[in-house]
């Protein structure tokens, strides 16, 4: 098939010329989708392609290649956050005698099994437990199995820190997401030093 373009507006050519100059261009190959008259209504239509021999390959070669994909990697696996030696996991019905009437600070940690940086944090949050455990007491509460507390504590990310101290929430202790082991300490110590002062 030949296009035919008429190009009276070129300036490089003679004006007396123009008006008869064409230009004949091929167009490129374009798959095209034939169907048979008689079978146009059928489900099971077989369409033939007019597309290049290159084309074909190309195609059969992706629908024969079987494609085979590792999601493993995309699902998370979910472990159960577990406790050392130093670090106490309570429940609703523990909270009131564990923290509120403590006579020492209380750490609370709220954490989740399917929480991946609750996780991560784990370790730093034990051996913080046992570095601190004649000033502090550490505790870890699962956000699933204490609803209550979620939302009577407003938890809105995990892990959530909040430090209390006398039944109360220190002001300004809530820290929410991961932290490393350095910043941790950093954060318990400016905690535990504002609330000797006050």
């Amino acid at each position: 098939m030949n296009l035919i373009i008429s190009l009276p507006f070129l300036l490089s050519f003679h004006p007396e010329n123009m008006d008869a100059m064409t230009l004949s261009l091929p167009l490129p190959p374009v798959p095209v989708c034939t169907v048979p008259a008689s079978a146009s209504t059928s489900s099971s239509v077989s369409l033939t392609h007019s597309w290049s021999a290159t084309a074909r390959q190309r195609l059969s070669s992706h629908r024969t290649r079987p494609i085979f994909r590792n999601y493993s990697s995309a699902v998370p696996k979910l472990t159960v956050v577990t406790c050392g030696a130093a670090v106490t996991e309570i429940n609703e019905t523990q909270f009131k005698d564990t923290v509120l009437k403590a006579n020492r600070p209380v750490l609370v940690e709220f954490v989740a099994t399917w929480c991946g940086p609750c996780r991560l944090i784990s370790p730093s949050m034990e051996s913080l437990a046992k570095e601190y455990e004649d000033r502090l007491t550490v505790v870890k509460i699962d956000h699933d199995a204490n609803p209550r507390l979620i939302e009577e504590y407003k938890v809105y990310g995990l892990p959530t820190l909040i430090l209390f101290k006398n039944g109360q929430e220190v002001p300004e202790s809530r820290r929410e997401g991961a932290i490393t082991k350095v910043k941790l300490k950093e954060y318990v110590d400016a905690l535990l030093e504002s609330i000797s002062v006050s």
